[in-house]
């Protein structure tokens, strides 16, 4: 799932079921790195969320509040911590 939506392949059919993953565990890894899923579903593009209103407003919801805690909301998180980087994808994503 991961790699075909960070390809943007079968995204109508594969970003629902992302999302309620994700809204499950924020951490949820394909193989790759613990939020590697969700750092290829933050990078999806606006058109890709479309039908998916609802989804996306709970996933922001849910969102907001991880990057509220630890380790998120550590101010001293290194620009190459994996941490930042994904904080930083992650409130760009809530900005949008």
């Amino acid at each position: 799932m991961r790699i075909m939506l960070g390809q943007e392949i079968g995204v109508p059919a594969l970003l629902p079921l992302a999302v309620q993953l994700l809204l499950r565990d924020p951490f949820a890894e394909g193989d790759y790195y613990p939020g590697d899923l969700l750092s290829n579903v933050l990078r999806l593009p606006d058109p890709a969320w479309s039908s998916l209103r609802a989804e996306r407003k709970r996933l922001a919801s849910a969102l907001a509040e991880l990057v509220a805690g630890p380790p998120f909301s550590d101010p001293d998180l290194r620009p190459r911590d994996p941490n930042r980087l994904l904080r930083d994808a992650i409130l760009r994503f809530l900005a949008r």
